[in-house]
């Protein structure tokens, strides 16, 4: 079953919180990831958000195991 976050009116962008529970891993690992570049995010005034074509380059580079996570 998909998550329901992704079900939204044309949700291009998921705060933090959106991708962790997208991807499985907790909150911290996230900002983890975003503070070493290794998922890119976009800043809109206060607000961080991320691309949901950012999460599949993630999961792409983790396959082919060139991330250093």
């Amino acid at each position: 079953m998909e998550p329901t976050i992704l079900h939204g009116p044309h949700r291009h962008l998921l705060t933090p919180e959106e991708a962790a529970q997208v991807l499985g891993i907790g909150r911290t690992t996230v900002f983890h990831l975003l503070k070493t570049g290794q998922l890119e995010s976009v800043r809109i005034g206060r607000h961080r958000r991320i691309p949901l074509d950012a999460l599949q380059k993630l999961l792409d580079t983790l396959r082919t195991g060139e991330a250093d996570t």
